[in-house]
């Protein structure tokens, strides 16, 4: 039972989060794996609590 974590900035609308549970289910579904057997975890993270090489994503 594969379960995906996905991180990601905030700020997607629950339309396109959808589309990225379905998405990345179909992924292995095609290769053998049951859509039931499939968790995929959205993390949204805020840029002010992201940061990448000293500074946080709402400033780059």
């Amino acid at each position: 039972m594969p379960v995906i974590d996905v991180y990601m900035w905030a700020g997607r609308t629950p339309e396109q989060k959808k589309n990225i549970i379905k998405g990345i289910t179909d992924v292995f579904v095609k290769d053998g794996v049951p859509a039931g057997a499939v968790t995929v975890i959205l993390h949204d993270i805020p840029k002010e609590d992201w940061g990448t090489a000293g500074k946080s994503a709402d400033e780059a």
